[in-house]
């Protein structure tokens, strides 16, 4: 009898970076080592390494080629872009030319720089980390003439961290991924929730083996190692649930409904095209979130008022006269931007963000707002600004887009003044938000939590403050209260709005449009028709 089949089922905690249940063996991703090998002369060992980055180059291009997906893009051009700088490498070449073989000056080059961003206050900075590691690996895998790890589809991976490229280049169909290290704000905790991979963080990994049988409970941050039958039977109904519930939120033709008949508004949060490749537009309610900093990060020169009036226009015409909401550039905080956000901020989640960015950047601002505008005439576009926490941070942005209008209009272009509404996310905004003169509310969840709470969405040790109490909630019921007296809209476009627990609590406050997660629709769309409590 196989020895595994005599242990007894163990749970193993972490934090959850991806819902979602996945069921299979385990597999450790096994990272490169960086031990040397034969000693070549200088000359070679230089010509080794050189080869190295050059084959990690092209076969960083060839991945890039054959995957379709702006974030995916994004982690790409950022690694091409460092094996390019010159500057990256020269610290190797120099220990090669002092006597070091290739491998162990690589590592000894590179290593400091990912100490750095381990390091960083900022979350995003960290998250960079794991670029780096990524293309450490795979350059030192070239050096030993390894070929990457093959990882089998419906396994769960098990590693320290998950190379970005890594993750692109793995066929994920019911599989899940368990880390060490990483953090949901990571890139690839990004790409797996735009994906549908289960995922956890903070998990020790030391005595997970490989070929174990497991399940991975993305919601509840769990592993369970070796489930008994009863366990797996639950799991495998709920996997079953999920699946259905997935299937059902692209399936439907008529209207979200609660279970007395009430309709729900619900749309989908999304960072560009690439995620509204797969998505028919008959079946959402629109785009209740367009994340417009992702157009602006990972690249040498921001992008022209050309380059955005072309995307916005695009996701327009794909919801064919439903509601686009698009946020102004909400950098900052968890999102820096080279050459635009201030690295020196001292706590960042405070600092210079959203719209008090935008109004210190009026060059860049500007020409949003322009594309903005020309791109309204194609449909049926709302902005939204970020971060506004005073009246008159909103009335300057209105009277900045009716000058952006009115330069148009002079140059010959169509143009249309589309409704202007805000992001509710500082406290001292929600609590009076009847002084803004916003065309509509957009609640955001996750700042709202954290700043109402004091407690860091990022701080695994804070988890338990960092989740919505009966202060959120009533803040929640307040703006909602006041856009229906008003006869404007209010919807919630943070992750509070995607999680099916919450649906029922966020109703009660009298909330009746959504935004979330194209993945999340299946699970949001049932728990609203589960509602039975008072109407709005």
């Amino acid at each position: 009898m196989d020895h595994r089949t005599q242990r007894a089922a163990h749970r193993v905690e972490g934090r959850s970076a991806a819902p979602g249940i996945a069921m299979g063996r385990l597999v450790r991703l096994v990272a490169a080592k960086p031990e040397a090998g034969q000693s070549r002369p200088v000359a070679g060992e230089h010509q080794a390494l050189a080869d190295a980055l050059e084959a990690s180059r092209l076969d960083l291009t060839a991945l890039a080629g054959r995957i379709k997906d702006e974030d995916a893009e994004a982690i790409l051009s950022f690694q091409l872009a460092l094996l390019e700088d010159e500057s990256l490498a020269t610290p190797a070449f120099a220990l090669i030319a002092d006597g070091e073989v290739a491998n162990r000056a690589w590592v000894a080059a590179i290593d400091p720089e990912i100490a750095t961003y381990d390091r960083a206050d900022d979350p995003y900075f960290r998250a960079r980390a794991s670029d780096l590691r990524d293309l450490r690996d795979r350059v030192l895998r070239r050096l030993a003439g390894e070929a990457d790890q093959a990882l089998p589809s419906g396994a769960i991976v098990v590693a320290e961290d998950m190379p970005p490229s890594v993750f692109l280049a793995t066929d994920w169909r019911d599989g899940g991924l368990i880390l060490r290290r990483g953090s949901p704000s990571s890139h690839v905790a990004i790409l797996a929730r735009s994906r549908g991979v289960p995922m956890i963080v903070g998990v020790d990994i030391d005595h997970l083996e490989s070929g174990v049988d497991a399940v991975l409970d993305g919601d509840a941050g769990t592993l369970i190692v070796d489930p008994d039958p009863m366990l797996r039977a639950d799991y495998g109904r709920r996997l079953s649930e999920q699946a259905q519930a997935r299937a059902a939120a692209f399936s439907f033709t008529g209207p979200v409904v609660t279970a007395s008949g009430e309709p729900v508004q619900l749309m989908i949060n999304v960072t560009g095209l690439a995620e509204l490749r797969d998505i028919d537009p008959s079946k959402v309610d629109g785009i209740g979130l367009m994340r417009t900093e992702f157009l602006f990060q990972e690249r040498d020169q921001l992008p022209t008022e050309e380059e955005q009036y072309r995307i916005y226009k695009q996701m327009v015409e794909w919801a064919a006269g439903k509601p686009v909401t698009i946020r102004t550039l909400d950098a900052g905080g968890d999102k820096p931007i080279a050459g635009l956000t201030m690295p020196g901020d001292l706590n960042p989640f405070l600092g210079v963000r959203g719209v008090r960015l935008s109004l210190k950047r009026l060059d860049v601002f500007r020409l949003q707002l322009r594309a903005l505008a020309r791109a309204a005439v194609a449909g049926n576009l709302k902005v939204m600004i970020p971060m506004v926490t005073l009246p008159e941070e909103l009335d300057r942005c209105r009277v900045l887009f009716q000058d952006a209008i009115d330069e148009l209009r002079g140059e010959g272009h169509q143009v249309v003044m589309p409704p202007l509404g805000m992001m509710v996310e500082v406290p001292a905004a929600a609590l009076v938000v009847e002084d803004f003169k916003a065309d509509f509310y957009s609640i955001g969840s996750n700042d709202l939590i954290q700043y109402v709470m004091a407690a860091s969405r990022d701080e695994p040790q804070l988890a338990d403050l960092a989740r919505p109490s009966r202060a959120v909630f009533n803040l929640i019921g307040h703006v909602a209260a006041h856009a229906k007296r008003n006869g404007r809209d209010a919807s919630l476009c943070g992750d509070l709005a995607g999680d099916p627990q919450q649906v029922a609590s966020l109703l009660d406050q009298g909330l009746r449009s959504f935004s979330v997660a194209p993945g999340a629709l299946g699970p949001v769309r049932a728990a609203i028709a589960r509602y039975s409590g008072k109407p709005a």
